[in-house]
Order: C-alpha cells, then structure tokens, then sequence
C-alpha cells in the first residue's frame, strides 16, 4: 500500500500490500489518539432482495470499523442476506431503491437524522454509486461524503467509455469496439481474431451484466441478434488477453478531495468465480509497482475521488498491463490487502473523511483472502481437468481471512450456508433428473459428440453480474450443479488424482 498523509504533499511512506492479519480479520486495537465517533452508513440496496450477494463488501466494512467501535449502519433490500447478519452493525434499514426518487432521498436523508454527527455515506455497488452521485446535493444536507459528478460516475462504470478514457491517457486496454448495428458486426467479422470477448457496455441497462468469451462467428453473431431482439444491445467486443486467473491484477485505492492519493493496495487473483471471468475467491496480496503507478495516473488524470478498485490482466504478448474494469466505490475485496496494523483502504477513507492522518504501518507478506465460493470455482476447475483436491488444498496455505466467516462474527456464515443450501434443495430434482439423462448419454458409445465449438462464458445463473456481481452466486444453475458433480464423478474428467 502506498499512502500519503493529507495536505503533506509528499510520501509519507510506501506500503503495496501482500499482507498479514489472522483469520479474524482486524485484531489491531484503534489508536488511543482516533476519533472513532462520526458514524458510517453503507448503502447496499437498489436490487428487489434478488440479489443475495450485491454490496458483498459491506460486511468487510462493517468488521474493519466495527472492530476500531466505529458505528456502521446498512441499508439493504428487505430479506434475510448474509451481509445484514454481522454483529458490527448497529442498526440496520432496508429499502427499495425503485420507488420514486424523491422518497429515497427523504428515506435516506431520515436515517441520516436518526445517525446523527452528519455520517458518512459510503455506497458499495455502481447502482448506489451512480445514485448518490446524481444526488450529491441533496444527500450532502445529510451525510459527508467525496463528491464526484454523475457524469465520471458513469464514464468509469461504462465500459466503452472506461476504454475511451483509458486509451486517451495512455493507459494500456484491450481493444475495443462498439457496435451500433449488426452491419458493424459483419464489418468486424472481416479481420475477426477468435476468441473475442463479449461484455455489456452499462451495466446498469439491459444486457449490462453480458461477459463471455466467444468462439467463432456465427455465436458472436448469435448473441447480437438475442441482444438487438431485446432491444438496445448495449454490448462491447473486447480483444481477448490469454492466460489464468492469476494474470488478472487488482489495485484498491483512495484519492482525497483534490484527486490525491492517499492509499494503494495491489493484489494478485488466484482463483475466480465464475472462472475465467468473474470475482476473486481467491487471491494474495502482491507488490506491484506498475499497476500501482498506472491507477495513480489514470484516476489523478480524470479527476477521481473518492474510494476505487481497478482490474488489470497482465498481457504477456507485449508485457503490458492492460485495464479491464474500473469500479468507483469499495470493492468487495477489499479486505485482500491489510497491513500488519489493520489498515485497509477503507480505514484510510475513514480517517481522511474525518479529518485525521493516515498513520504509516509495516507492510506483512503473504496474506491470502478467500471467498467461500471458492468451493464452487474448484468444481469447475475440477470439471475442466485443471485442479485436483490435493492442488485445491495446497492453494489454501496462506489463506488468513476468509469473506464469510469470521471466529468473532459468525453469524453471516451461517446465513451463508443456510442460503446455499436452501437453494440446492430447490434444485435437487432437477439435478437428479439431468444426472440421470447424463449418465443415460455416456451409454451410447455409438454417438459421437457434438463437435460443434461452443463459447466458453459465465454461465446463466452463475455468470450474471450486477454491479460488477454475480447475480445468483449463492443460488447455482442447474446445469452447473449438474455439470460440476458429474465431472467429478467421472473418473478422468479432473485427472487421476484426488477430486474436491
């Protein structure tokens, strides 16, 4: 993490995270000299509760403040959500995001008054992002927060834009196009490279949360006409960078009120889910200069404030690393970066909202973060004959904070697993059924397989992002589940070896 105190002008010291805390997360006590009373309330809601993992990282906030005796408020969907479940809460709301907006901002501006000491406001997804930056003036009667323009919001979240943006200040991108018609699609299928990459522009409209990787013509041309048929496409065809999980680079960072930057975190993804193309689940904190320098400029160049996470896939082509998203809020893994004194990111943001300095600390080396969707990414892996159960436990060494479950929390774990299996329930049947037709299939040696080449892309159910998150991560498609588990009962689907 590198960070700078406010005003100073200058380093104050240089710390890029690969760091150390225990499996508990934060232990490290506030210092006696930190005003911990201005209250933080985090908003993590806008999704109609279909969405049991959006604003996932609120529960890393709640527990690195909470744990300082910060008070955190949430305000989610209505439901039962593991993120609402922590103990550091000290209240929560819930509300529905689609009502009209002058009743949200009344809403909001009332939990406000009932805080008190003019909170914090800290948004947790895009949705909330862009929403309290289009209503920056009217939330700041209430709540303090960097105040950014809608206008940026957008351009950052937007993924042609984002592109636009990188590209005129000098920062590597795959390349891109936007097309408005299926007649560019046709003009671009005349010097096409497969495999190409097809992501949603906005993710806040339709088509928005699209990523796949496409093969071959004919499904690129495919998936257009699906998307022109529903209306607006709204899609990108992004060039495609080879190579693992492992190439895909994160930087958390936090620039103050004159576009400074006063913290960067860089981490390195081990394992993703959906893989290829989706959260990490795993990942370890890792030094990297390049990146680091690259978010500095990119966000100082735009004007940037406020808190942001930034993807980069390491190109090895040409060496370069090249941006992949940009997201203007706290990013749900955040906590993959800690220093050996606790500070993250967020509490960097705290102490800058409220005035204080940012104390320097020692970096620590090592330091794995795990989501327990993991285990889910490790079937597929499994399925894909790239991981074993040895190589998925050895890959666990080192793992010292996972999302879920923590010793002095253990409330969302719960909620998490009772959640999980809720919806396996659901789907047994239909597993059971699939399973049944599947191993009917491996009887018929006399049929050849479909050779056809199909699109390897994040799978409906599984692989739908909102905000930058997957959709159902807690609730499988059928066919996953069905896939998963009939992978791994095969035997040579995953190697010889042990299976997860």
């Amino acid at each position: 993490m590198g960070t700078k105190s406010p005003g100073s002008g200058r380093e104050a010291f240089q710390l890029i995270a690969h760091g150390t805390t225990r499996v508990c997360g934060n232990t490290a006590p506030a210092p006696h000299s930190m005003n911990t009373s201005v209250p933080v309330v985090l908003l993590a809601c806008g999704f109609g509760g279909k969405d049991v993992l959006a604003g996932y990282g609120a529960l890393g906030v709640a527990r690195t403040l909470g744990r300082l005796g910060i008070p955190v408020y949430l305000v989610s969907d209505r439901g039962t959500f593991p993120i609402a479940s922590s103990r550091y809460w000290k209240d929560t709301f819930t509300w529905d995001l689609s009502v009209p907006v002058d009743r949200s901002l009344r809403f909001l501006l009332d939990v406000g008054r009932r805080v008190g000491s003019l909170p914090i406001l800290l948004p947790t997804t895009d949705r909330t992002a862009v929403f309290v930056a289009e209503h920056g003036g009217v939330l700041g009667e209430g709540f303090t927060f960097p105040k950014v323009s809608p206008a940026q919001v957008r351009s950052l979240t937007n993924k042609w834009q984002m592109f636009l943006g990188a590209k005129a200040n000098g920062i590597p991108a795959p390349e891109t196009i936007f097309p408005h018609s299926r007649d560019d699609i046709v003009d671009f299928l005349d010097g096409a490279r497969f495999p190409v990459m097809l992501k949603g522009a906005d993710p806040l409209l339709c088509k928005g949360t699209t990523k796949e990787i496409i093969n071959n013509a004919r499904d690129l041309l495919e998936r257009y006409d699906r998307a022109a048929a529903a209306g607006s496409p709204n899609l990108i065809i992004q060039e495609y960078i080879p190579g693992d999980d492992q190439t895909v680079w994160m930087c958390n960072a936090y620039f103050d009120r004159n576009s400074e930057c006063l913290a960067t975190f860089t981490g390195r993804k081990i394992r993703q889910w959906p893989p290829h193309a989706g959260i990490a689940t795993l990942g370890v904190c890792q030094a990297n200069s390049v990146v680091e320098a690259a978010t500095r400029h990119f966000m100082k160049a735009v004007g940037y404030r406020g808190l942001v996470e930034v993807e980069y896939r390491c190109d090895a082509r040409d060496g370069l690393y090249k941006v992949l998203d940009v997201n203007p809020r706290v990013s749900g893994a955040f906590r993959l970066s800690s220093a050996t004194n606790g500070t993250d990111v967020v509490r960097v943001y705290y102490l800058d909202q409220t005035g204080q300095a940012v104390p320097s600390s020692a970096p620590s080396n090592g330091r794995k973060w795990m989501v327990e969707e993991d285990i889910f990414s490790a079937f597929r892996y499994a399925r894909e004959g790239k991981l074993t159960l040895r190589q998925w436990v050895g890959s666990l060494r080192g793992v010292e904070e996972t999302h879920w479950f923590a010793p002095d929390d253990p409330l969302p774990i719960l909620v998490w697993c009772w959640k999980t299996l809720c919806a396996a329930a659901r789907r047994l049947p239909m597993i059971l059924r699939r399973l049944g037709r599947s191993r009917d299939s491996t009887k018929r040696p006399g049929e050849a397989a479909d050779s056809r080449p199909s699109p390897r892309r994040a799978s409906p159910g599984w692989g739908e992002e909102v905000d930058g998150h997957p959709t159902t991560m807690l609730e499988p498609g059928d066919h996953e589940v069905t896939h998963a588990l009939a992978a791994l009962g095969r035997p040579g689907d995953a190697g010889d070896g042990p299976r997860p």
